[in-house]
């Protein structure tokens, strides 16, 4: 059985760098919030 990748849109992407970034929030708290796998978050942050 094979799961179906998520994609999120760059615009919620934003949103969650942003969560980090100007909120000052720790990346595992966000990442549980939204959903996502902290590696992910991780690499999100560290692109933009």
């Amino acid at each position: 059985m094979t799961q179906k990748r998520r994609e999120f849109s760059p615009e919620c992407r934003g949103e969650a760098v942003t969560m980090v970034i100007v909120e000052s929030r720790p990346i595992a708290e966000v990442a549980r919030e939204i959903q996502v796998n902290e590696g992910t978050l991780d690499t999100w942050v560290s692109r933009y």
